[in-house]
C-alpha cells in the first residue's frame, strides 16, 4: 500500500504544473486565451506609450492610442471628459452590473531611459514612464477588451467601462473627473498598479494636497541699496526652515515635501517674487489636514517675517485608499490560479543588473504569490487618486510585478523594465488578474453585494468632498 502510494505521488509530481492546476470556469479560460493571443498588440501599444513620454495634461498621443485601440475593439469613446481633454471613457454593453475599470497613461519628467539595465537617457532631460503607467493604462484596457468579447458573445451580461484617466502623477485628474459625475452610476470599480511584486492590495495610502506658496517684496539693487528691498527670496528660505524645524514635532506617518519653483533671477538683485510648491501627507485626510493648516501658518510667519506679502493657491489634494478586502480576496483566488510569473535567464541577468546599478542586492525578480496580507491601520508608501475613487464606488486593487525587487521607484530604472519584455509580462498579467475577477463580478450577484456592503461599512457616514478648487484643471501650467 505504501509503495501505491509512493507511485501516486510520483505520478502527480511528474505533471506538469500548469496540467496540475484545478479548472477554471470557461469565461476565465476565455479571457486567458484572448490574452495570450493579444500579447503582442497589446505590448506594442504598451511601448508606443512609453516611447511618447509625455506628462500630466500632455499625452496627447497616448490618449490617442488607447482610445483609438479601444474603438478599433467595438467600444463606443467618449475623449475630453471631466473638462480634460486627454481624459476618456470607452463603454461598452447595456444595464447592469457597471464594471469600471481604470488606466493611467502619464509619464514623469525628467526620467527618460532606454530599456537597458544601466542609465541612458533617450532625451536627456526628457520624461520617462518611471512608474510604468505604459503598462497601467494598457493592461487595463486590455483586460477590458476581453470582458467586452464575453458580453458580445452573450456569455456575460451588464456594462464595461474603461476610464483613461490621466495627470495621476502631478494634478490628480481623477479629481474633476469624479466632480463631472463620471463614476457615479458605477457598481465596483477595477483598478491595479506596477510593482516589485504581485499581490492583491488590501493597503490604504496617504492622503495629500498640494498648494503653491507666493511671496511678493520689493526689488532692489542687492549691494547699492538694498535697504529698499524686502526680498521674497528670504521669506521663502524663512518658510523651508519653518517646515525644517517642524519635522521634529509632526508623527511619524507624516511627510512633508517642497519644489523651489523660483528663488529669484540674479545674485546682485534682491528678489520681488519667489514660488514654492509645497505637498503634505499623512495616512489619513484628518492628520493630513492639521498639518496642512499649520504649514499655511508657517507660510504667514515668513511673510511677517521677510515683511513681504504672501498669497496660498490651493493645486489638489486626495483622499487615502477606502480598502476592499471582499474584493481582494476574490482577487487572491485568481492570483492564486495564474501562480508566479515566469522569467527567462536573459530576464532575470536584466533584473540583476538593474539591481547592481542602483545599489541593491542582485537577487532578480520576486516571483512569490503570498497570502492575503492584513490590512495595516498606517501603512506607509505613495499616493493616487484613486483612493479619491475608492469614496465613490467600491474599489479592488491590484499590484504586479513589472520591475526587479528592491528597485527605486520613480526612476530610470523603473522606465527601463517598463520598457522591455519584464513589464509586458507583468501587463499581461494583471490583465489576466483583473479579467478574471471582473468574470467574478459579473457572473456573481452575492460577491458584488457583499463588496458593496464592505464599502458602506468602511466608509460609514462621511460624504466625500474633493480637495480642488473650483474652476477647471489647470491645463495650462508650466
Amino acid at each position: 500500500m505504501r509503495k501505491l502510494t509512493l507511485l501516486l505521488l510520483v505520478g502527480v509530481l511528474a505533471i506538469p504544473l500548469h496540467a496540475q492546476k484545478k479548472k477554471t470556469s470557461k469565461n476565465k479560460a476565455a479571457v486567458i486565451t484572448s490574452l495570450d493571443a493579444k500579447f503582442d498588440e497589446l505590448s506594442e501599444l504598451s511601448d508606443k506609450i512609453w516611447s511618447y513620454e509625455e506628462v500630466a495634461f500632455r499625452e496627447d498621443q497616448s490618449a490617442k492610442a488607447l482610445a483609438e485601440y479601444a474603438e478599433a475593439n467595438g467600444f463606443k469613446v467618449t475623449m475630453g471628459v471631466g473638462e480634460i481633454p486627454t481624459a476618456f471613457v470607452a463603454e461598452y454593453g447595456s444595464g447592469g452590473p457597471i464594471i469600471g475599470i481604470m488606466g493611467e497613461f502619464d509619464g514623469l519628467p525628467g526620467l527618460s531611459q532606454k530599456a537597458v539595465p544601466t542609465k541612458d537617457p533617450i532625451n536627456e532631460g526628457g520624461a520617462g514612464h518611471g512608474c510604468g503607467h505604459n503598462l497601467f493604462g494598457t493592461a487595463s484596457l486590455g483586460a477590458a477588451t476581453t470582458i467586452k468579447e464575453l458580453i458580445e458573445a452573450g456569455k456575460l451580461e451588464g456594462t464595461i467601462r474603461f476610464y483613461g484617466t490621466p495627470a495621476e502623477e502631478k494634478f490628480f485628474g481623477k479629481l474633476w473627473m469624479i466632480r463631472a459625475g463620471l463614476f457615479d452610476d458605477v457598481d465596483i470599480m477595477m483598478d491595479w498598479h506596477p510593482s516589485a511584486e504581485t499581490k492583491a492590495d488590501v493597503q490604504s495610502s496617504l492622503a495629500l494636497v498640494d498648494f503653491m506658496v507666493e511671496f511678493y517684496g520689493q526689488a532692489a539693487h542687492a549691494s547699492g541699496d538694498p535697504w529698499n528691498g524686502r526680498s521674497a527670496s528670504d521669506a521663502l528660505e524663512l518658510y523651508t526652515t519653518g517646515i525644517n524645524y517642524y519635522r521634529e514635532h509632526i508623527k511619524p506617518t507624516v511627510r512633508i515635501h517642497y519644489h523651489i519653483q523660483d528663488g529669484g533671477k540674479v545674485v546682485n538683485v534682491v528678489p520681488d517674487y519667489s514660488r514654492i510648491w509645497t505637498r503634505v501627507r499623512d495616512t489619513k485626510r484628518e492628520g493630513m489636514e492639521v498639518v496642512w493648516k499649520q504649514v499655511e501658518r508657517i507660510a504667514e510667519g515668513a511673510a511677517i517675517m521677510a515683511n513681504v506679502d504672501y498669497k496660498i493657491s490651493l493645486i489638489s489634494g486626495i483622499h487615502e485608499v477606502l480598502v476592499n478586502r471582499t474584493g481582494g480576496a476574490a482577487m487572491q483566488k485568481n492570483l492564486e490560479y495564474l501562480g508566479n510569473i515566469e522569467y527567462t535567464e536573459a530576464e532575470t541577468n536584466f533584473a540583476k543588473k538593474i539591481q547592481e546599478a542602483t545599489g541593491k542586492p542582485q537577487v532578480g525578480m520576486d516571483m512569490e504569490i503570498r497570502p492575503l496580507e492584513e490590512t495595516q491601520e498606517h501603512p506607509m508608501g505613495g499616493s493616487t487618486d484613486a483612493g479619491d475613487v475608492s469614496f465613490i464606488v467600491p474599489t479592488i486593487r491590484l499590484g504586479v510585478t513589472t520591475a526587479p525587487k528592491g528597485t527605486p521607484w520613480h526612476s530610470w530604472a523603473v522606465v527601463a523594465c517598463s520598457g522591455m519584455s519584464i513589464g509586458h509580462k507583468g501587463s499581461n498579467y494583471a490583465s489576466k488578474a483583473l479579467a478574471m475577477t471582473m468574470v467574478d463580478l459579473f457572473e456573481d450577484a452575492e460577491l458584488r453585494e457583499k463588496v458593496k456592503a464592505e464599502f458602506k461599512e468602511r466608509k460609514g457616514d462621511y460624504v466625500y468632498k474633493g480637495i480642488l478648487p473650483d474652476g477647471p484643471p489647470p491645463l495650462d501650467y508650466k
